[in-house]
């Protein structure tokens, strides 16, 4: 299988026409409210590109949640948001009178879509709030800032997600399956890249570490981590890494490149890459009888997947509803969350890990 090119701008360019098919009317939405009400209020807070193109549109087919307001700090977004998905006022929030937010009926869940170091604090006082969270990937910078917001939730008595809408994909879903009922034989190998050429971009990203907490590794790396542990169901035992860099004057304080080797309990390894100067987006698993993988694997879609040379079929999926309706049925149901925090805190101590073994230049052992 071949990976597709993939850099930020097409990245971006894709998920805006994926929103131009999602998006739905606010019409459209008062005639799906005019039923009784039982579908759970989300706010999202942060109102940068993957809110806009991706959660909003994907909050348009939810069957068990709503957008039912909005976060934002900055006010010139607010009119247009209101327009396009009919948010009262009462359920609009700035950054500073947020903890408001506590005395709102309407809103049961808030989806933090911040920058990376901003996830804790606003994930904390959601929680305090009495809200539900939602914490985009990386769960946050360090391990200790995600063992807090676990904390923080816990406290609270309210459930967090953290949003690895790909363990709602049914191609990945179906390589977890795979792999842990060994159709094929045993996991050997994992192969599976995730890059694009995002070098030369200006948000923060790509220009402020104590925002992001790293580099490609902390940005699109980790979803080559998540699907190396869901592929073999196996928590890596060691970790060898190496990480270059071959633009100076770009990305200060994080990597630009970096490689990375596990190895799990079983005898299985895998072999890992990340980028912001290269074009991969592939997840590939060998097996004692047999190969299987998807490919393209971690963009929104459509993705393809394959089982010995033959496709899983058609892709027609929306990730972000998937994930959001089932974090809506944990809650209506109190069953246990599929990606809960403790999900996003043992691949924060991976990537640790990661960085670890780069910048020492030898095996690091997680036991």
């Amino acid at each position: 299988m071949h990976t597709n090119p993939i850099d930020r701008r097409d990245f971006l360019r894709t998920s805006a026409k994926a929103a131009a098919v999602l998006a739905v009317p606010g019409s459209l939405m008062n005639l799906t409210a005019a039923r009784p009400e039982t579908r759970l209020g989300v706010a999202l807070l942060g109102l940068g590109n993957y809110a806009t193109n991706q959660l909003a549109p994907a909050l348009g087919y939810t069957e068990h949640c709503r957008l039912a307001g909005i976060v934002t700090g900055t006010p010139s977004k607010i009119a247009e948001w209101k327009q396009k998905y009919d948010l009262p006022d009462k359920n609009i929030y700035s950054y500073d009178n947020f903890d408001s937010i506590a005395d709102n009926p309407d809103i049961d869940i808030v989806y933090v879509v911040t920058p990376n170091a901003l996830h804790l604090p606003f994930a904390e006082r959601a929680a305090r709030a009495g809200k539900h969270v939602i914490c985009e990937k990386p769960m946050e910078i360090s391990s200790d800032r995600c063992k807090m917001m676990i904390e923080a939730c816990a406290k609270a008595g309210k459930k967090l997600q953290i949003g690895y809408r790909l363990r709602y994909d049914p191609f990945h879903q179906e390589i977890e399956r795979l792999g842990r009922e060994q159709v094929h034989g045993k996991v050997k190998m994992v192969n599976t890249g995730f890059s694009f050429y995002g070098v030369n971009n200006s948000n923060w990203r790509f220009t402020d570490p104590k925002l992001s907490g790293g580099g490609p590794m902390m940005d699109i790396g980790i979803y080559c981590l998540q699907g190396i542990r869901y592929a073999t169901g196996e928590e890596p035992v060691a970790v060898t890494a190496q990480s270059f860099k071959t633009i100076m004057d770009k990305l200060p304080g994080m990597e630009e490149t970096i490689f990375w080797q596990m190895e799990f309990p079983s005898g299985a390894t895998a072999v890992c890459s990340t980028s912001y100067v290269a074009r991969d987006n592939y997840l590939r698993v060998s097996t004692e009888n047999g190969v299987y993988g998807v490919d393209p694997a971690y963009t929104y879609g459509p993705l393809a997947g394959y089982i010995n040379n033959q496709s899983m079929g058609e892709y027609n999926h929306r990730q972000q509803t998937a994930q959001m309706d089932a974090f809506a049925l944990s809650i209506k149901n109190n069953t246990p969350v599929k990606t809960p925090g403790e999900e996003g805190l043992r691949d924060m101590l991976c990537i640790e890990a990661i960085y670890k073994a780069a910048r020492k230049k030898k095996r690091i052992s997680l036991l």
